[in-house]
């Protein structure tokens, strides 16, 4: 395996930048060990029959990367390109994740090697309910939590959740969050990491005293998350001059209408392509559109050394998972550009997910205002302890944010350690 494969592995760019903060925070060998490796890896294997008759097998994974500030939380996604490295990095993002907002979860991520283009609904029912079953000893709201990720919605998570209470012979909402509303979902779950990636950008922009009516965007990505984002911003009066989907990448120097572009979107089966009223350039020109906000919403790794030395953005906001390798984060420093890394700026999602979780836990049902102001503070405390911690060791964003979750697990985890190997003493 060649070192450049090595290096845009997702799992290993999450190691560089661990092995980096641990180092500063002097972290115990033992510790820095067991927080590199997840607790538990699951790979699944489990047959379906399709409409056709035909039989088909599937290989599904669920990695629980950490536990010790909760239960672990993380979604699940049906790709052609999941592998079991794409999955440890997601799920140890999410315990970073968790931990940097203050969220008590830990950390997990699922997927399922399949194409749901290529299936009908009755099959993707029967691919949900193959793997829950497969999974239902490690799924559980006190033990491991899934939600949507790419490829999957509400109609899975209600399958999920359907399948489990029937093993359980009881109704569970609280075993998985993004639901449908009639099945125990949250107002403003679908939104959430949409309008977390905006309530963040504009405090980036803040930062760098940019007004959001001068400000301008390009949005890579125009799924749940790169959607909202847009339409929250647009909202703000940033001028989002540049949208992409995996169809096509549509520029406008006026500003494209993200309302009519939403609607055009839902009514062209989801697909961005043939947009009228812009000009159609390559994907990969749109990250180096000269624009005060970049936002990468939707893979992995396409910012690699290979391109950071052309980003010409001043601000860069992860909306995506692991957008920007870590041979890439010395270059973008140096040409001073403001990364907001991903476990901070995408985390509205777990954050309205854990607000679910709870609602179904505690028997409760919480109001739009309540969950979107109870979201924008934890974000804006988030955002804030970010930059402090910034400023105090000398680093970037990105460090300090894993600087603030490393030392969040690590002490939780000593000392839940401590207390399993503490004498256990019996009183008179």
């Amino acid at each position: 395996m060649s070192s450049e494969i090595i290096k845009h592995n997702p799992f290993q760019s999450m190691i560089d930048r661990f092995n980096i903060a641990a180092d500063i925070l002097n972290l115990d060998d033992s510790i820095r060990q067991k927080l590199q490796r997840p607790e538990k890896q699951i790979t699944v294997n489990f047959s379906i029959v399709l409409d056709n008759g035909n039989v088909q097998n599937f290989e599904g994974y669920r990695v629980i990367h950490n536990t010790a500030l909760g239960p672990s939380k993380g979604g699940i996604r049906y790709d052609t390109a999941v592998n079991i490295d794409e999955v440890k990095a997601l799920a140890a993002w999410m315990t970073w994740k968790s931990a940097v907002t203050g969220i008590p979860f830990g950390g997990a991520k699922g997927g399922i090697i399949c194409d749901p283009r290529k299936h009908s609904k009755t099959e993707l029912e029967k691919i949900t309910r193959a793997y829950t079953k497969a999974l239902s000893d490690i799924f559980g709201p006190e033990k491991d939590v899934p939600a949507p990720d790419m490829g999957t919605g509400p109609d899975e998570m209600g399958w999920l959740m359907d399948e489990f209470s029937l093993l359980h012979g009881k109704p569970i909402h609280a075993v998985v969050t993004g639901k449908h509303l009639h099945s125990g979902g949250s107002l403003g779950r679908v939104e959430a990491t949409g309008r977390g990636v905006s309530i963040i950008s504009l405090l980036a922009l803040e930062k760098l005293k940019i007004r959001p009516a001068k400000a301008t965007a390009a949005i890579q990505g125009f799924g749940n998350v790169g959607l909202h984002s847009a339409l929250f911003l647009y909202g703000k009066g940033v001028k989002i001059v540049a949208v992409s989907d995996v169809s096509e990448a549509f520029y406008n120097p006026d500003g494209l209408n993200i309302p009519e572009l939403i609607l055009y979107y839902n009514l062209n089966n989801k697909t961005i392509k043939g947009y009228p009223n812009s000009v159609a350039i390559k994907h990969e020109d749109l990250l180096l559109l000269e624009v005060d906000l970049l936002i990468p919403a939707a893979k992995e790794d396409v910012i690699t050394q290979k391109n950071a030395g052309q980003i010409q953005a001043k601000i860069i906001v992860e909306g995506a998972n692991g957008p920007v390798s870590s041979d890439a984060d010395q270059i973008l420093h140096e040409k001073n550009i403001l990364v907001v890394p991903d476990i901070l700026a995408n985390a509205g999602g777990v954050t309205v997910s854990y607000f679910e979780w709870l609602q179904n836990s505690l028997l409760e049902s919480w109001r739009i205002h309540q969950i979107n102001t109870r979201l924008e503070d934890i974000l804006e405390k988030g955002f804030d302890t970010v930059f402090r911690v910034a400023v105090k060791y000398n680093v970037t964003p990105r460090i300090a944010a894993y600087i603030i979750a490393l030392k969040k697990v690590a002490e939780t985890q000593s000392v839940k350690e401590f207390a399993l190997e503490a004498p256990q003493y019996k009183q008179n």
